[in-house]
C-alpha cells in the first residue's frame, strides 16, 4: 500500500488545530506537506493558502487538509477551484461522507470550533474511506463537474 500524502494549510485562526492534525497525520504514517503558515501572523490571507493546497491536490498526487478558525472561509475558496470537491467537516460521520458521498479531496477543519478530537475522528474517516461508486452519487458528481 502507498504511503498517503496529505497537503495541509491553515491561517492563523487554524494553525493550532493544524499543528495537531499534522502530528497525529504523523502518527497514522502519512507524508505531511505543509504550504503554510509557519507562524502565527493574523494578517494572514486564507486565499493563499487554500489555492496552494489546492494546486497540489490537483495534480493528483495527495489530498488536501484546510483549516481556517470556521473552515467556511477555506471552503468557499478551495471549491472555486476547478476539480476540486472540499468538504466542511466536524466529526467522523460528516468526514466519511464526504469521501462516500462527494469523493472530496479537500478537507477543511474549523480550527476554533472543532476540539482535537472531532477534526482527527473527520480526518481519519475521511483518510480511510473511498468514493463508494453508487450510480447516484457518480451523477452528481458530474453535474458538479458541468457547473
Amino acid at each position: 500500500m502507498s504511503r498517503i500524502v496529505v497537503y495541509i494549510g491553515s491561517d492563523h485562526r487554524g494553525f493550532l488545530l493544524k499543528s495537531a492534525i499534522k502530528e497525529h497525520l504523523a502518527g497514522r504514517g502519512c507524508e505531511t506537506l505543509d504550504v503554510g503558515p509557519f507562524g502565527y501572523d493574523k494578517d494572514d490571507d486564507f486565499i493563499d493558502y487554500a489555492g496552494e493546497v489546492c494546486k497540489e491536490t490537483l495534480k493528483g498526487k495527495g489530498m488536501g487538509i484546510l483549516i481556517c478558525g470556521s473552515g467556511h472561509g477555506m471552503c468557499i475558496a478551495a471549491n472555486k477551484m476547478k476539480g476540486i470537491r472540499a468538504a466542511l467537516c466536524w466529526n467522523e460521520k460528516s468526514g466519511r461522507w464526504a469521501r462516500e458521498h462527494q469523493d472530496a479531496n479537500v478537507l477543511c477543519l474549523a480550527g476554533q470550533i472543532s476540539s482535537v478530537s472531532e477534526a482527527t475522528s473527520a480526518v481519519d474517516a475521511w483518510l480511510d474511506s473511498k468514493f463508494s461508486g453508487e450510480e447516484r452519487h457518480a451523477r452528481r458528481i458530474n453535474r458538479l463537474n458541468e457547473m
